[in-house]
């Protein structure tokens, strides 16, 4: 069973700038999108500094945010790669099925993945994800590339922030019997 601090703080600065990036948008009226805390069970709390220093999973969780976006419920998780190849199993089967419910009923759902090796953010629309996914399902590759990846599909770092509403915008311009409004 693994422990909640078993990964120490891989991705808390990705983490950090989304936060500070959906603070940003609700504050502008664009956005209100929550990060969904991974429920956990502690087992074993310092009594001095009332910190948990030992606690296992509760249950599994869906994704990392979930909110909407002028009117469009979106949910996503972050992800951070090391290199320019990110393996598969580090998106859990709960998740791609969670994504593919949330897409099911009219939402959106992707990844924000940071390659850090290359100072790359990339959004990656559910639909790319499901392809590599099952393309791994059947036995071929457990991984996808950054070069797999539409570059458009790019996010640029403002200062603390990712504007990670235009990969929203694009993923929904590519979507069939979607009209720009604009």
């Amino acid at each position: 069973m693994a422990t909640w601090n078993s990964r120490g703080l891989r991705g808390s600065e990705l983490e950090e700038m989304i936060n500070l990036t959906n603070e940003t948008y609700r504050k502008k009226d664009l956005a209100l999108i929550q990060k969904i805390p991974t429920p956990i069970k502690p087992i074993t709390i310092d009594k001095e500094s009332r910190h948990i220093t030992l606690a296992y999973f509760d249950q599994k969780s869906t994704v990392d945010y979930i909110g909407v976006v002028q009117g469009i419920p979106v949910c996503f998780d972050a992800k951070e790669c090391a290199k320019d190849v990110f393996p598969i199993q580090n998106i859990h089967e709960h998740q791609v099925l969670f994504m593919q419910d949330f897409e099911d009923q009219g939402g959106i759902a992707f990844l924000l993945i940071h390659f850090t090796s290359a100072g790359r953010y990339m959004y990656l629309p559910f639909k790319d994800l499901a392809v590599f996914w099952n393309r791994a399902k059947l036995g071929r590759k457990k991984h996808f590339q950054l070069s797999e990846i539409d570059d458009g599909y790019e996010i640029f770092r403002k200062g603390l922030t990712l504007n990670y509403l235009e990969g929203i915008q694009k993923d929904l311009l590519s979507r069939d019997g979607y009209e720009d409004p604009a």
